[in-house]
């Protein structure tokens, strides 16, 4: 079976469960080698990996996403272990309700620096040795629900989403694609027009089109996985 990322490496981070586990695991099983990154262990992933794809070639990476010596550090790892860096998932995600009306000073700082500071950090250390290399594919994770009334989610999603426009627009020329995948939150999955659940998977076939060579003509784009979540209403006129 022809393997899409043959002998390239991803990053992920947010790889511990959910979306950044699944998409670890599927860029494993497309010949990848990957880098796992979080806060918690990895081990469950490590051993999907492995059970999935035998002689899985991993490296795992346990700290604080929006710390720039840890992702200075994760990066220049990767980087001695396995040579170029071709793929960067940003997935780490953090999005608490509770007291969203009102949130916390504690909970807006945790959230802008798990999901919008970190997503940043990991772009800015990346996309040096993309830039060198004249290759690179970067995928961050937003969300629909930026359109929606959660308000410290909807900002560090908001922010992502513009970033990730904006790192498109500067990298073009050095054959670096920048896109977002905008997953729906489990809360809405009621309100798709889908009659089926969204799952993982579903989320990290998407992140693999935009690493593979087939997203080539492909930059700057947020692709919806939502099962219909966001479709507008036709309008009075029925145009």
């Amino acid at each position: 079976m022809l393997v899409k990322l043959k002998g390239q490496t991803a990053i992920v981070t947010g790889a511990a469960s959910g979306i950044g586990a699944q998409t670890a695991l599927l860029l494993s099983q497309e010949g990848a080698n990957v880098v796992l990154v979080d806060s918690t262990s990895c081990a469950q992933t490590l051993q999907a990996i492995q059970t999935n794809r035998g002689k899985a070639v991993y490296l795992e990476c346990l700290g604080e996403v929006h710390d720039v010596e840890f992702v200075n550090a994760v990066v220049a790892k990767a980087s001695d272990v396995f040579g170029e860096l071709h793929v960067l998932v940003n997935n780490v995600c953090i999005c608490s309700t509770r007291n969203e009306n009102k949130p916390s000073l504690d909970q807006w700082e945790l959230e802008a620096d798990s999901n919008a500071q970190a997503t940043a950090l990991f772009i800015h250390a990346v996309s040096q040795y993309m830039i060198e290399q004249q290759y690179g594919r970067i995928i961050n994770i937003s969300s629909v629900s930026s359109c929606t009334n959660e308000q410290t989610f909807k900002a560090s999603k908001n922010s992502i989403r513009t970033l990730t426009k904006q790192v498109a627009k500067e990298l073009s020329e050095s054959r670096i694609t920048c896109n977002s995948v905008a997953p729906v939150c489990t809360a809405n999955l009621d309100e798709a027009t889908i009659n089926q659940t969204g799952t993982a998977i579903s989320i990290a076939q998407a992140v693999l089109y935009f690493a593979s060579s087939e997203s080539s003509y492909t930059t700057g784009q947020i692709l919806k996985v939502d099962g219909g979540y966001c479709i507008e209403p036709p309008n009075s006129s029925g145009v």
